[in-house]
């Protein structure tokens, strides 16, 4: 069979052996018992040398009566991308306290350097150290929950001094290291609970802004949600007349104003997060973006399931409008207070305002 570049079978036969991901592209492994084609860096079971063929495209393959392996995905350009990110991804996390270098995550993702590095900062939107430094700060927020002291639990995620972190301590965590490590203790927290057309709305804010803000059927899920967030923090419950961020989201729910730019929010993420909550604040009310859509809107076209995760973590609902964000064919994806809410959500926004009620 005629192929792509230079490789006679024999060649083509051990990069299916070594499952040499360089290969992908240049031809597809046809077995003659399962009626399947693959990639050359299929993680499935090799089959018998006897039983497979060579085709120089996925086309030339279906001509032949062969199908797509469902494993690999012969014909999707960005299987094998996704899987190298994946493995880079997984020995990462892995190891957040390690100086990994970018030829040893390429080594383990089984490509060079050079397409590790391009190819993870497209799909994810970082590049791997930023992606490293990111698992370290969960990693962190993680020793300092256990009541770790700052500095031993600096020192166990690998980093030399905890200058580091003192130096921009609010922007990594939300607030200094020894408040988060006491899991907010010290923080003092105003919230209120009040109804809504769209069920009851817990606001909870701190001296700066909203730092939590959520939407469900009972009191008693919405609190628990938030000493979930800060377990050790001075929460208080206000009663008695709202105060004024709390009036202005219950007007926006009840269609009386069209935004909530105003409401200041003091809430904690990554770099990465803080770019995708400040796109989602750029979607106007009325209209929707798909995660592709705010992926590109940023520069990064694939890094679609890092825009997912960064919506899902938003903590202060309706003021970052993570509800506008749809799936490709307009499908409403998961949504931390329920696909109805959503629904309704959008549904509402794209009404016109409701006129005010007349005096009496």
């Amino acid at each position: 069979m005629a192929t792509k570049g230079s490789m006679d079978e024999e060649e083509m036969w051990r990069a299916v052996m070594d499952r040499d991901a360089s290969a992908d592209g240049r031809f597809v492994l046809a077995v003659r018992t399962t009626g399947v084609y693959c990639r050359p860096s299929c993680p499935g079971r090799h089959p018998k040398r006897e039983n497979t063929e060579f085709y120089p495209t996925p086309e030339a393959a279906e001509a032949a009566g062969y199908r797509p392996c469902l494993r690999c995905k012969p014909r999707d350009p960005d299987a094998p991308q996704l899987t190298w990110v994946k493995k880079a991804c997984d020995h990462i996390r892995c190891h957040p306290e390690e100086k990994i270098t970018l030829e040893s995550l390429s080594r383990e993702a089984g490509v060079s350097a050079y397409h590790l590095q391009r190819t993870f900062k497209r799909v994810m939107g970082v590049s791997p150290r930023q992606y490293q430094e990111t698992c370290r700060i969960e990693r962190l927020k993680g020793r300092l929950r256990e009541g770790r002291p700052v500095t031993k639990a600096v020192y166990d995620v690998g980093y030399g001094s905890a200058s580091w972190l003192y130096k921009d301590s609010h922007a990594k965590l939300g607030m200094t290291p020894g408040a988060y490590r006491r899991a907010g203790e010290g923080m003092k927290i105003i919230y209120r609970i009040i109804d809504t057309p769209l069920g009851k709305l817990i606001v909870a804010r701190i001296q700066h802004g909203v730092c939590y803000l959520g939407l469900w059927d009972d009191e008693a899920t919405l609190e628990e949600s938030l000493r979930a967030e800060y377990p050790s923090a001075e929460l208080t419950r206000e009663e008695g007349r709202p105060d004024p961020w709390t009036s202005e989201i219950l007007e926006y729910l009840e269609g009386r104003v069209t935004q909530l730019g105003d409401i200041p929010v003091d809430v904690a993420g990554t770099d990465f997060q803080r770019r995708v909550w400040r796109e989602l604040q750029a979607i106007p009310r009325g209209q929707t973006r798909t995660y592709g859509e705010v992926a590109r809107s940023m520069g990064w076209p694939e890094a679609v399931r890092a825009v997912g995760r960064a919506c899902a973590t938003n903590p202060v609902s309706l003021l970052i409008p993570c509800h506008r964000v749809v799936g490709k064919a307009e499908d409403l994806h998961g949504y931390h207070w329920g696909l109805g809410r959503k629904k309704m959500l959008l549904e509402r926004e794209r009404r016109p305002l409701e006129s005010p009620t007349p005096p009496r």
